[in-house]
């Protein structure tokens, strides 16, 4: 069976909308403590003896109904799987875990990949792939055929839509004309002409999502979709959760950990995501990490002539291609190749190192007149299809981050930092210093709470070296903060670690079936 690439469902970056959607998955608020019990948004965490297995948040929670979905397939995996069998589910949730009776309920949508030679089996799997506005329905169908066997055999895979993304009741405010339009912008713009062009639109896409969902928006937290998550624990009838979460996936995990500790089973969180940083730090330290990947990229073209025709200054060639699109953008195939594409397709090559000699070949070709494969590297990270539509990745992405955080800087702060940045980290500074979207975010604010998940089991954080999007000293202080975090390391380069190399996986792998925890300071090389 030929699998595809599956989309790229991690954190992102992305122009204009910059630190709030280019740290989905990265962008976290600042520091918050655990909520005290006069909150009173929020409902009070499960007992310390944990509830019954259909039980969440003190609702009793229906169990999953499932229906064969073989045809789920299609669009992730290019022919049907000999091996898996899928079926799907609907779970209600409460709208507002805060008044959970009253409040109405959204729909989340559930897909289980189920192996025709499980045996033993140890339960289910949870998995989150990033954002936030990653479709975990998607990828839960692809790493249902796509993990490792041994972890096939022994669990059911169950994807997820968190709530306002992909199928599960989805927040759908922003056109294609104008995410093109956000995408083709120039990332760092230094006029105040373009400037205020980047304000203005970031203002436009901020409105059309308080004037369809008004008072709502806070709904999108990340807090209430950790309260999802339990939900649907109960609904599949397991007592305690097994997770594994990628990028903003850490952070769901996390939150979920400090909301719910006695539901833990295991929790394997893979390109960590510190969330005691503010939301300006946590821009700032991922500008120095896509620096450090393009760093490591331009080595690998100077040592490898042959494999990279850019080579041997990979990082002049991309800023003259980047500077020559301001002014006389490449045109083919009915599209301009912007500053604003070309940038998206040098952040999206970044994420694994497999996409390096896709990169160097799409920078040539653009030099060459032919940005066809430019324009693929982005449309992949942008998740436009060939008509020139979007999903709903960006428009749940805003809603999260923005519900999220309600500490980022004011426009005019943001125009300070750009400028500053911009020396530090030349070709990715300017442009996370824009968090213009949340800036000018018309809803309230919902923040998570950060500290210690008391009474959880043990938790596998992993970090891995060259992370551009969730750069690797978020890995320690994550497990730090937690206080029940076993760190692992791997020496690799890219975004996230599990399964891409044996010693990852060996740890990874009886973590997961046989909560052996890794040893301290366990570290894998590339």
């Amino acid at each position: 069976m030929k699998l595809r690439r599956p989309r790229r469902l991690v954190a992102r970056l992305a122009p204009v909308f910059m630190a709030a959607v280019l740290l989905a998955g990265c962008t976290s608020p600042p520091q918050f403590t655990t909520p005290t019990s006069g909150r009173p948004l929020h409902a009070p965490s499960a007992q310390a003896s944990g509830p019954p297995a259909n039980q969440s948040g003190g609702l009793e929670i229906p169990p999953a109904s499932w229906t064969p979905c073989p045809d789920v397939y299609k669009g992730i995996l290019a022919s049907p799987p000999q091996t898996t069998q899928f079926s799907c589910a609907t779970v209600k949730v409460p709208q507002d875990w805060a008044h959970p009776k009253d409040s109405g309920t959204f729909d989340i949508a559930l897909v289980r990949g189920r192996s025709t030679s499980q045996r033993d089996r140890v339960g289910s799997l949870f998995i989150n792939p990033g954002g936030p506005g990653g479709s975990g329905f998607d990828y839960g169908v692809y790493r249902s055929v796509f993990l490792p066997a041994e972890i096939l055999r022994r669990f059911d895979v169950i994807g997820f839509d968190p709530r306002g993304i992909g199928r599960s009741s989805p927040v759908k405010c922003f056109s294609d004309a104008d995410l093109d339009q956000n995408f083709g912008l120039d990332p760092d713009p230094v006029s105040d002409e373009g400037y205020q062009q980047t304000v203005t639109l970031t203002r436009k896409l901020a409105q059309s999502c308080g004037d369809k969902y008004g008072d709502k928006l806070p709904l999108f937290s990340t807090e209430q979709a950790a309260r999802d998550m339990d939900a649907l624990r109960a609904s599949v009838g397991e007592r305690q959760l097994t997770y594994l979460g990628y990028s903003y996936g850490t952070l769901l995990g996390a939150v979920y950990a400090q909301l719910f500790p006695k539901n833990v089973r295991a929790l394997v969180l893979d390109g960590a995501v510190d969330p005691t940083l503010s939301a300006q730090t946590a821009a700032e330290k991922q500008a120095g990490g896509f620096e450090l990947a393009f760093k490591n990229f331009s080595t690998w073209c100077s040592s490898t002539p042959n494999d990279c025709p850019i080579g041997p200054d990979a990082r002049a060639v991309v800023m003259k291609a980047i500077a020559d699109a301001r002014t006389a953008p490449v045109q083919g195939n009915g599209r301009t190749a912007t500053a604003g594409w070309v940038f998206t397709a040098v952040v999206s090559s970044l994420y694994s190192e497999s996409s390096w000699r896709t990169l160097a070949q799409a920078m040539q070709d653009l030099r060459n007149g032919k940005p066809a494969k430019m324009f693929q590297l982005a449309d992949l990270y942008a998740e436009r299809d060939p008509s020139g539509h979007y999903t709903n990745m960006f428009d749940a992405n805003s809603a999260v981050n923005c519900a999220d955080s309600d500490n980022v800087p004011t426009v005019e702060q943001s125009r300070a930092l750009q400028s500053q940045w911009r020396q530090k980290y030349p070709l990715f500074g300017g442009a996370l210093a824009l968090n213009l979207i949340c800036a000018q975010w018309p809803g309230k604010h919902d923040p998570y709470p950060t500290g210690p998940a008391t009474g959880s089991a043990p938790i596998v954080v992993i970090g891995t070296i060259g992370d551009p999007a969730t750069p690797y000293e978020q890995a320690p202080a994550l497990a730090k903060m937690l206080g029940v975090g076993t760190l692992v390391t791997w020496k690799g380069e890219g975004h996230t670690a599990y399964p891409q190399t044996g010693c990852i996986i060996d740890a990874v792998n009886r973590y997961l079936i046989d909560l052996k925890v890794p040893p301290a300071g366990t570290t894998c090389e590339k």
